[in-house]
């Protein structure tokens, strides 16, 4: 059973990440993608009502082509047992950067 969960996650996130377009506005999350000033490692997005951190993680993870990222206010972390988790805010702007 834990593995068609985890083969559910998978699919569910590519079939979010396939609908990504960078540079353009992503209808299903309001997701846009700017560079941040100065860096050539970190961008910018704002999430919609309803996405979570596993999504943001699963985002910042394909656009960075890293797993070695941060958020900079700290709005999502990885957990042992839990995966990446957080409380974020609709509407606002979040920053992640490779490390």
């Amino acid at each position: 059973m834990k593995y068609f969960r985890t083969l559910f996650s998978l699919a569910a996130v590519f079939l979010v990440n396939s609908a990504t377009v960078i540079g353009k506005k992503n209808e299903l999350c309001d997701i846009e993608r700017t560079q941040l000033s100065g860096s050539n490692n970190c961008i910018q997005f704002t999430v919609s009502s309803g996405t979570g951190c596993a999504w943001m993680c699963n985002y910042c993870a394909s656009q960075l082509a890293t797993y070695n990222y941060y958020f900079t206010d700290g709005v999502c972390k990885y957990q042992d047992g839990q995966g990446c988790v957080g409380n974020p805010i609709a509407g606002k702007t979040y920053s992640c950067c490779s490390v």
